[in-house]
């Protein structure tokens, strides 16, 4: 199963080729951003180091409180 995590830019190089990235939880990784346009302040899918996609902040809110879910409905068990 392929899994890509939503976070916020929060600095991007100087190369304009990897970005800080705030997942939300404290965690902070860098990501390339070669293969998507951004910009600071952007959300963004990442798979394997990669961001493979730009979504909005909606977007990006909702499939961060889906994955607290599930990691929290698997504590309870």
């Amino acid at each position: 199963m392929c899994l890509a995590i939503p976070g916020k830019i929060i600095e991007i190089d100087k190369n304009k080729e990897h970005a800080l990235v705030d997942y939300g939880d404290g965690t902070k990784r860098k990501a390339n951003i070669t293969l998507v346009k951004v910009k600071t302040g952007d959300y963004i899918l990442v798979h394997a180091g990669f961001a493979i996609e730009v979504l909005n902040e909606k977007e990006a809110q909702e499939t961060l409180d889906l994955f607290r879910e599930m990691l929290s409905s698997g504590e309870e068990e």
